[in-house]
């Protein structure tokens, strides 16, 4: 089953002006979410967010899902001036740009997940960092889209993620601990003076799943759980019992918040959530 648990209904300004709307599109095996906003002045119009029951098995049965979801939801049956698609999975590799060879791309991949020699590979460039991220897209739901839309842009969720962050700690010498918590993921990204030191993505399945994960990265990087500054993002509240044991061992937690008009009109909407699909 499919629940919405993000819905804004249609407002005036979604109908109208096409050549100033911008879709964003974000997806996994676990949800399904968009937004639509306006190109030029980036004001946020619309944002939906769907989660899945139970994470989707193959992306065969999650290209179903959206086709699904593509039908009921009539936003999404209008045309765009722009079309931007993240892939969101573990699927992912950042090599340093000066050891990068397009001819090699299956070979990064291979160092840390499994791939079949049908995949499609893909990668992105970072804007705020000499490196290059190698993934897999899932590209039947590429096509899918382009079938839809026409051209498109497409990048792994992780580059976003990355890009933003590096410009969000900008000028900041401090090292910086970052975690944006998905359903069943979350990733860790750690920040010194404009740098990139670490990035990785882990699944977790309980509240000591996800706490592990991040004194293990702490303890690995040297890390001071007294004195890091730790922000969130995503799929998370303080009253969420992965917030509550975090804060048993980290003091220092606080949550990258986006100054939209939108969340302030609605209550129930986290000003810190969906942090990479928004303008």
């Amino acid at each position: 089953m499919i629940k919405t648990i993000v819905q804004k209904k249609t407002i005036n300004n979604i109908i109208k002006d096409n050549d100033q709307k911008e879709l964003s599109i974000q997806f996994s095996l676990d949800g399904f979410s968009f937004c639509v906003y306006n190109s030029i002045n980036k004001e946020l119009l619309h944002l939906t967010t769907y989660t899945f029951d139970n994470s989707i098995a193959t992306p065969e049965l999650l290209l179903s899902k959206i086709e699904e979801l593509f039908h009921e939801n009539k936003i999404l049956n209008q045309s765009f001036n722009k079309v931007n698609v993240i892939h969101q999975n573990n699927l992912a590799s950042l090599v340093p740009t000066a050891l990068f060879k397009e001819d090699a791309l299956n070979l990064y991949l291979d160092f840390n997940i499994k791939t079949l020699a049908t995949d499609f590979i893909a990668f992105d460039t970072l804007t705020q960092q000499e490196t290059k991220n190698v993934y897999v897209p899932y590209i039947n739901i590429n096509n899918f889209f382009f079938q839809y839309f026409g051209e498109f842009e497409y990048k792994h969720h992780s580059t976003v993620l990355i890009d933003k962050l590096l410009l969000y700690s900008k000028n900041n010498i401090e090292k910086l601990l970052f975690i944006n918590v998905m359903e069943t993921n979350f990733d860790v990204v750690v920040i010194e003076n404009s740098k990139l030191l670490f990035y990785n993505s882990f699944s977790f399945n309980t509240k000591e799943d996800f706490i592990y994960y991040i004194l293990f990265t702490a303890e690995q990087l040297k890390l001071n759980p007294e004195e890091i500054q730790l922000a969130f993002t995503g799929a998370i509240e303080k009253e969420s019992e992965i917030y509550k044991i975090t804060y048993q061992y980290i003091r220092n937690i606080d949550f990258i918040t986006v100054d939209i008009p939108l969340f302030k009109k609605d209550k129930e909407l986290s000003n810190h959530s969906n942090y990479t699909i928004l303008p």
